[in-house]
């Protein structure tokens, strides 16, 4: 597929305070320190009408390590693309994989330099996690890259993540683009994919709109809430892990609800899908 050009936000931000990063907004979300005030403004913004819109970072964080201990405890996975991986948290991929499988490969994927400079310090003597630089929203650059070809061995199957990222790619064509990146992949792997989701519903989809519209048009400028249908385009004929693609909360939850879903947490799903 042809490369698509590049939207504002997956332009590199790094370190440039006048403007929203993607990952310093699910930093702050997630009451980390590596943020800035206009990553905290966009937040703040969507917050005028959906006052837990940080449920959003913390179900999209939830389902990631939910997965991760599926796909290393059960499936057995030891080999990891995570793309569009943002600031290092309390926990993360290679943390939870290697917890259950110590030697899983790890990479990680992303083209925010500030992204980058954190991942590496935290990584450093970790020999089986590595960082790369590289736009994810351009398959074939992170297919080709070295290091993803030296770490991973694509003969093998490999999980790939596209955890909370892609509504943050604004064209119609994703479904293409994770195509690119379900052809790449040896029979076997895994796809995650968590997104923000207009569910629909009268309860909940004028909630989604609402947000969309305040993402859009924050210091972030992206943060597409897509139909469930859109959503589940981007698997391609990948065979579904049930439950299938489900709310992020209710993908195979760690134990029972005690208290109703914040409105938030209604309009964002995850899924895995396998290739045959």
């Amino acid at each position: 597929m042809s490369q698509p050009s590049a939207y504002p936000s997956v332009v590199p931000v790094g370190v440039d305070t006048s403007r929203a990063s993607a990952a310093r907004v699910y930093d702050a979300a997630l009451n980390g320190k590596d943020n800035f005030e206009v990553d905290r403004e966009v937040l703040a913004q969507v917050r005028t009408v959906a006052p837990q819109v940080n449920d959003l970072a913390w179900a999209n964080r939830d389902f990631l390590i939910r997965v991760c201990r599926f796909l290393s405890g059960h499936a057995g996975i030891d080999q990891y693309l995570d793309l569009g991986s943002g600031l290092p948290t309390a926990e993360n991929t290679h943390q939870a994989v290697q917890r259950v499988l110590p030697t899983a490969r790890v990479v990680y994927v992303d083209n925010d330099p500030m992204v980058l400079t954190h991942a590496r310090a935290l990584l450093d003597g970790n020999p089986d996690t590595s960082v790369v630089g590289a736009d994810i929203f351009r398959p074939l650059e992170v297919l080709g890259n070295r290091v993803v070809r030296s770490e991973l061995d694509f003969d093998r199957p490999v999980a790939l993540f596209q955890i909370g990222t892609l509504h943050h790619y604004l064209a119609d064509d994703g479904a293409a683009l994770m195509q690119t990146y379900i052809d790449a992949l040896p029979s076997g792997s895994f796809v995650a994919i968590a997104h923000f989701c207009n569910p629909e519903t009268p309860e909940h989809g004028e909630l989604a709109k609402r947000m969309e519209d305040k993402f859009v048009h924050s210091p972030l400028g992206s943060g597409r809430f897509r139909t469930p249908g859109e959503i589940r385009a981007f698997f391609g004929d990948l065979e579904m892990i049930e439950p299938g693609l489900v709310l992020c909360d209710e993908w195979w939850p760690d134990g029972p609800r005690l208290e109703p879903l914040s409105p938030p947490r209604h309009c964002i799903m995850g899924g895995v899908g396998r290739k045959r």
